[in-house]
Parts: structure tokens; C-alpha cells; sequence
């Protein structure tokens, strides 16, 4: 397949276009690269969102939510589910793919897992390459999940335009080791297993570093519509942000 056919394949939005060119991206293909210029004057209507955490915290569980509301929504969603590395064949593990599988049989959710393949920050190598590609085959919504390391995983906050720091209750010492790192990027943190004991103490403390806490059960869809709702409000703000002149007068 030659660079132009590839290219105007993805901006169809034909998902084997999408999968192959973000293969070719990952294995830092010549052709892939080619194609992704092609790309590079694709509008950017895209909105990235990042969700990031310690594992444990529920994040696959979240995402999971969250698009199943952006699909209410109408919205075409893409999912960047960012796995730690196979040690025997370098691939995805493709556990947070195997959390999602609700969403496998919509043709409107694109669920990607990426291997880490030895790339810190909590992204893979081509992550910001494999958004770029969404936003060209029309993705309104892009979730960059990150591989759950912790206080480094920072990395996101080079993708993402809103991020989202996932918490659970009872996690003292963690929470206490992001607030070094990735608290000072987060917009939004999400107490996630909100009826879990602690969990009051956790928002009440989390206050106090970000303006915007939500208490979330995912499991349950409880906190949903507010974590909606904080996320549209940021990109209200990216959006005036990006675009001085739509402000109103």
C-alpha cells in the first residue's frame, strides 16, 4: 500500500487503515512515518483527554464509562490503552483491551493497547504519533490511558489537552509521592472506589492541591455526569485558550 492510499484510507476512517499505519508508526517504519505527513495538515478537532494513575486505581474501569457516555453523546471515540511490554515477545499484555471488551462489537470505539517497549514517562514511543492518526479519521474523542507507574508518568501532559489523575481511597503514601509530580500537571482528580472507607479524607486532602476533585464509583457509574462535566469545562478553557477570538464579547 503506497503513502497516499494509506493516508486517505485513515481519514475515511477505515479502521484497518488506522491499525496498520499505527503498527508501522510503533516499529518506526519508513512508510508510516511518510503517511503520518501526509496527515500532518489534518485539522485538529480532537478532543485528548489523559487518564492516568497508580494501578489499582480503576482507571480501564473509568475509561470504560466514560466512552459508553460519549457514544450516548453520539461522539466517535478512540481508546489508547498504553500496556506494559510482554517480556517474551515485546507486545502489549492487552489487559486494559480485555477490561473494555463491552465496546469490541461498536464501530464507533477504536481500542488500541500499546506496548510500552521499554519507554518511560507512562506513554509509548509512538503514543503521540497513534493520536494524531485518530484525530485525522475523525475521532471526536481520544483517552489516552497511561500504564500506571506513578509519579513520573507525566508524559501524558505532552498529548493530552485535559488530564485526568485517577486515586483510590487508602492509598496514603502514593497519593503523597504524586503530589511531587503528577498532581502539579493533573486538571481533574478522580477519587475513584468513592464508597470505600477513607474516602472523604481523600478528597478533603486532594482539595487542597487541585480545584477540581470528583468522587467516582465506576463500577457503579456513580460520579460520571461530573467527571463529564468537569472535563467539557477544561476544554472550554483549552478551546478560548487555543482561539483568543470566540471568547464572547
Amino acid at each position: 500500500m503506497d503513502t497516499l492510499a494509506l493516508a486517505e484510507g485513515v481519514k475515511r476512517g477505515e479502521v484497518r487503515a488506522v491499525s496498520r499505519l499505527i503498527t508501522l508508526l510503533e516499529n518506526q517504519d519508513q512508510l508510516g512515518m511518510a503517511v503520518l505527513q501526509r496527515l500532518g495538515a489534518s485539522p485538529w478537532n480532537a478532543a485528548v483527554i489523559g487518564i492516568t494513575g497508580y494501578p489499582g486505581a480503576g482507571k480501564s474501569t473509568l475509561i470504560d464509562q466514560l466512552a459508553t457516555a460519549y457514544r450516548r453523546q453520539g461522539k466517535k471515540v478512540g481508546i489508547l490503552a498504553v500496556d506494559t511490554s510482554s517480556p517474551v515477545t515485546g507486545g502489549a499484555l492487552l489487559g486494559d483491551r480485555i477490561r473494555m471488551q463491552d465496546h469490541a462489537g461498536d464501530a464507533g470505539v477504536y481500542i488500541r493497547s500499546m506496548a510500552t517497549r521499554g519507554h518511560h514517562g507512562g506513554l509509548a514511543r509512538a503514543t503521540h504519533d497513534a493520536v494524531q492518526v485518530l484525530n485525522a479519521a475523525g475521532y471526536d474523542i481520544i483517552l489516552v490511558e497511561t500504564v500506571g507507574v506513578g509519579q513520573d508518568e507525566v508524559d501524558v501532559a505532552k498529548v493530552a489537552q485535559t488530564l485526568v489523575a485517577v486515586v483510590a481511597p487508602g492509598l496514603g503514601d502514593e497519593v503523597q509521592a504524586m503530589k511531587a509530580g503528577l498532581f502539579e500537571v493533573a486538571h481533574i482528580i478522580a477519587v475513584n472506589k468513592g464508597d470505600r472507607e477513607g474516602a472523604d479524607m481523600t478528597l478533603h486532602d486532594l482539595k487542597e492541591w487541585v480545584p477540581r476533585v470528583i468522587r467516582t464509583v465506576a463500577v457503579k457509574g456513580e460520579g460520571i455526569p461530573e467527571l463529564l462535566e468537569a472535563i467539557s469545562e477544561h476544554q472550554r478553557i483549552v478551546d478560548l485558550q487555543d482561539h483568543p477570538s470566540s471568547r464572547p464579547r
